[in-house]
């Protein structure tokens, strides 16, 4: 390619490193904190990066305050990422059989169809950051889709259901209206043309006590998967997982970072990997040796 002969930074031993950029930035483009003149020039953050990505597979403890990896893949840079985690996560049954897994998070990157359907074969809890579209800004769509941007349920009125919990045995969310067009509340989404409270809603009456009352499993009744979430994302349990798991990941890449191996002294993928999987391999055996320092400290005071 003529952009790898003249580009500083390809080199012909990684001719499957990709250049790059991080922004540095993860404002969406409606944030007030953003310019509100679209003919100013936008200031350049972030920093190139060429080589390889690694995609740890990452197992948090809080009970004993640890992570350690479980599996590891290195790709080229540029290269999506919810394909190969999720081929590392249908290999956990295999590696570590007596391994139960409970929730799964990661950031948006991994919220796609595939990922999110193999976590949910799996009967995990998906704790994915959510995968945004153009769409989702139509808030007058989301009493006609059933749910609104972050995948909460909004009834054909506009008002927006409460969790009523995950049922891990039945694989499905619970959610109930409790009836609040009747108890002065405001609607998600306030409709042209209806009266409010609406007269017509059939689930008013005493024989829905509870008012209308669906069950969200894999995926939502329009078979959309993107926004569907096992916990109410933005809810304390959801923000305990989801930042656990972040943590655990940048917790390793902390550590190989503080072992000048943000920038490998090998070349070629092949050797890549294998340099990054000896890296996880001490960091894994530097956690245990910290567990038993601590158990036996201990017992020792005991």
């Amino acid at each position: 390619m003529k952009c790898a002969q003249i580009c500083r930074q390809a080199t012909p031993r990684d001719q499957d490193a990709r250049y790059v950029w991080y922004s540095g930035s993860n404002q969406a483009k409606d944030n007030p904190n953003r310019s509100i003149d679209p003919g100013a020039p936008l200031a350049e953050h972030g920093q190139g990066r060429y080589g390889y990505r690694s995609i740890p597979l990452r197992l948090a403890n809080p009970q004993r305050r640890c992570s350690v990896t479980l599996l590891d893949d290195v790709r080229p840079a540029n290269e999506r990422e919810e394909v190969p985690s999720a081929a590392l996560l249908l290999q956990v049954k295999c590696n570590y059989p007596d391994l139960q897994v409970d929730s799964v998070a990661g950031d948006a990157g991994l919220g796609f169809d595939v990922f999110l359907h193999t976590v949910y074969a799996l009967q995990a809890r998906r704790v994915i950051d959510l995968r945004q579209h153009d769409t989702d800004r139509d808030k007058s769509q989301w009493p006609l889709r059933g749910y609104d941007d972050h995948g909460r349920p909004v009834c054909p009125y506009g008002y927006a259901f409460h969790s009523y919990g995950w049922d891990r045995v039945r694989q499905r969310h619970k959610w109930a209206c409790e009836q609040v067009c009747w108890k002065d509340k405001d609607p998600l989404v306030k409709l042209s043309n209806v009266t409010y409270p609406p007269p017509e809603c059939p689930y008013r009456s005493a024989e829905h006590p509870y008012g209308r009352v669906i069950n969200v499993a894999e995926r939502f009744s329009d078979a959309s998967i993107r926004l569907v979430r096992d916990l109410p994302v933005g809810s304390p349990a959801w923000k305990a997982l989801y930042h656990r798991g972040r943590n655990a990941v940048e917790g390793r890449n902390a550590t190989l970072e503080g072992w000048r191996l943000k920038r490998l002294p090998v070349y070629g993928q092949p050797r890549s990997k294998a340099w990054l999987f000896l890296a996880d391999t001490w960091e894994t055996l530097t956690t245990l040796a910290r567990l038993v320092r601590e158990a036996t400290q201990a017992s020792l005071l005991t």
